[in-house]
């Protein structure tokens, strides 16, 4: 099992995962808000750049230089304007150097991606519906445009809703299952979701819900790209269960989100 630490930066809590040594990263809690990346990254790294999106619960990845692109040209992805305009997407991949890359999550899944030997990063927001539209097997793709192996990959999956508590309709556990499980018929997908190893679903007593597990979801969808178990971690901690350190927007109805960042390595 890899390790995951408790560390502290001025009293307030974060946390890291072993798998992500070599890189400046965190998981940050709720204790940090209202700070937004451009703060948190000096915890990280005095000089990186820092870069987030707009996020849309989608699949759509981009690079810094994307993003630069897009602000240049404005247009229907831009939101905002000057100095708070962001582009829409759900993950982000740097491509030089010491930039910082962050997701913001309240129950959805933050996942960081690093490459051993590139020394690139990525950070993703994975949702059921970003999950659902394959982000992360997506992010990897293009992580492999850039150069990437496989094999060198490590990722990480933050706190999130555990499966346990989180309550889906059946529609909706196959439509997100239908990414590990190509079939059409809904009934069908769910059934074969119980039927898998150490399964991403649970029942529940009400009719036509299950419980859904969203990072074990995207687990099998890295073992099925040809990952082993050994390159990814998932964070022992649910957002839902832990309002000590986590928003979590099921508990409270209200959109407050925890940051999670990555710097790419220097090399």
């Amino acid at each position: 099992m890899h390790a995951w630490h408790w560390r502290t930066w001025e009293g307030l809590p974060y946390l890291t995962c072993s798998l992500l040594e070599p890189w400046h990263h965190g998981f940050f809690t709720q204790q940090f808000s209202p700070s937004l990346p451009l703060e948190l990254t000096k915890v990280l790294h005095q000089s990186a750049s820092v870069y987030r999106l707009k996020q849309v619960h989608g699949n759509t990845v981009l690079t810094p230089q994307e993003i630069v692109d897009k602000l240049t040209e404005g247009g229907d992805e831009v939101d905002g304007v000057g100095d708070s305009a962001l582009v829409s997407g759900d993950g982000l991949i740097s491509d030089q150097p010491l930039q910082a890359v962050w997701v913001a999550t309240a129950d959805c899944t933050p996942v960081l991606i690093a490459d051993q030997k590139t020394g690139q990063v990525t950070a993703i927001h994975a949702g059921w519906r970003g999950t659902a539209l394959k982000i992360v097997p997506q992010a990897i793709t293009r992580m492999q445009g850039q150069g990437s192996k496989l094999q060198d990959l490590r990722i990480a999956m933050g706190p999130a809703i555990a499966g346990e508590v989180y309550q889906v309709s059946e529609q909706v556990a196959a439509e997100v299952g239908n990414s590990v499980i190509p079939q059409n018929d809904e009934k069908a997908i769910v059934a074969a979701l119980y039927e898998l190893p150490n399964s991403p679903l649970l029942p529940d007593p009400e009719p036509g819900r299950v419980r859904l597990d969203v990072r074990r979801v995207n687990a099998l969808q890295l073992e099925q790209l040809g990952m082993s178990p050994e390159q990814m971690a998932i964070a022992p901690y649910c957002t839902y269960q832990t309002p000590e350190y986590f928003f979590s927007y099921r508990r409270e109805k209200q959109k407050k989100v925890q940051w999670s960042g990555i710097v790419s390595n220097d090399l």
